[in-house]
């Protein structure tokens, strides 16, 4: 993952984890310049191993880099690629910049454009406003259309907080119903100070985000199955089939998921971006390699199997994985962290379990898993 513009943002989302970043840069601008643009494409084709490189743009938000930068990141692609290994791109939007310049752009070069929504407009405006205290849902789906317009690959990445996971079906009713047919749910846990184990007013409940989970489920197991895809639905779905969870926060152990900032700084998450959690400036394959494969980062891998016997002993936690490490601000009764989100897990995975127990029957038969949605 890649942050060109750092922290900079043209949104002052209330939740927003990153902001507060820009007190690690201390007046840099919060640019990628073209030397370090360069630098860390060069290292990161030349260490990655594997035939297919994914490059994840995420911010702040990076569109506020201007077209220009992105020409010149394809140009600095083509230029180290390796042969026979292809190049994959992603970015992560607000959506408030994208016009038909950029949706135009992202269709010629192949992107794949996440873009952030929660709901419809009374929900999404919540936490979502600019710097000014402005709605920005109007501007969202100006820049939403356009990317169906162009048909750019797009997918809406959904935070599920205090207010929008009290309306499960109407924030996926809505959703599905301006075209958006593959969805990420992302829970807010944000800690009221970093010594606190409280939580923000506008982080999602284990309650509320278990009956989220739920309600959506049922929804969708009845009438979008192979329509819609939600990406929780198919990790577990994934685990069903006998095979790892498609996500890392639900993974048994992490630490592959690193962040480059705008001056080629590597961290060992998104999560963790934090002095202590620094690896490294990337500056050849060589460096890179030794800072992802490092003793310090595999250790931040592991400690994430550092369970309670709580963990262990629960039937989901094939299914969790514990969890990400940022969500385990409770105690169990050993003493050792949980997920604020354990109920909420614990509660929609053993509810969609005989589900997604029978769609994977029928993918083993060589059928469609739809076909469940005539058994429900």
């Amino acid at each position: 993952m890649l942050k060109p513009t750092g922290a900079s943002c043209n949104l002052a989302c209330e939740y927003c984890y990153y902001l507060d970043k820009s007190a690690l840069y201390p007046g840099s601008g919060m640019r990628m310049d073209i030397k370090a643009l360069e630098r860390v494409t060069a290292a990161y084709l030349g260490a990655h191993p594997g035939p297919e490189v994914a490059f994840g743009w995420q911010g702040g938000e990076p569109l506020l880099m201007g077209m220009e930068f992105f020409e010149r990141a394809l140009e600095f692609q083509a230029k180290y690629i390796r042969p026979g290994c292809r190049v994959q791109n992603a970015v992560q939007t607000n959506g408030i910049l994208i016009d038909d310049d950029w949706a135009a752009f992202f269709a010629e070069h192949n992107f794949l454009v996440g873009i952030s929504i929660d709901g419809p407009a009374n929900l999404h405006d919540q936490y979502r406003r600019s710097r000014g205290g402005n709605p920005s849902h109007e501007r969202v789906l100006t820049g939403l259309r356009c990317l169906q317009r162009h048909e750019v690959e797009h997918n809406a990445l959904v935070t599920v907080n205090r207010a929008n996971s009290r309306h499960p079906l109407r924030v996926y009713r809505y959703l599905t119903g301006i075209g958006l047919e593959f969805l990420q749910f992302i829970p807010i846990v944000e800690r009221k100070s970093p010594e606190s184990g409280d939580v923000t007013e506008w982080s999602a409940l284990p309650e509320g985000y278990g009956r989220f989970l739920c309600e959506v489920f049922d929804y969708w197991a009845r009438n979008d199955v192979g329509r819609v895809f939600i990406q929780i639905f198919e990790s577990a779905l994934n685990v069903r089939m006998g095979m790892p969870p498609s996500l890392c926060v639900f993974a048994p152990t992490c630490g592959r998921a690193l962040v480059a900032e705008h001056n080629g700084d590597l961290y060992a998450c998104d999560h963790f971006v934090y002095p202590t959690h620094l690896r490294g400036n990337i500056a050849t394959p060589e460096s890179l390699t030794a800072m992802v494969d490092g003793h310090e980062q595999r250790e931040f891998g592991l400690a994430k199997a550092d369970l309670s016997s709580e963990c262990v002993e629960c039937p989901v936690l094939p299914l969790c994985g514990g969890d990400c490490p940022k969500h385990r601000l409770s105690k169990a009764a050993d003493g050792k962290s949980i997920s604020h989100l354990c109920a909420a897990y614990r509660r929609f995975f053993t509810h969609s379990s005989p589900v997604f127990q029978a769609m994977a029957e029928e993918i083993r038969a060589g059928r469609p898993a739809a076909n469940v949605m005539k058994k429900i």
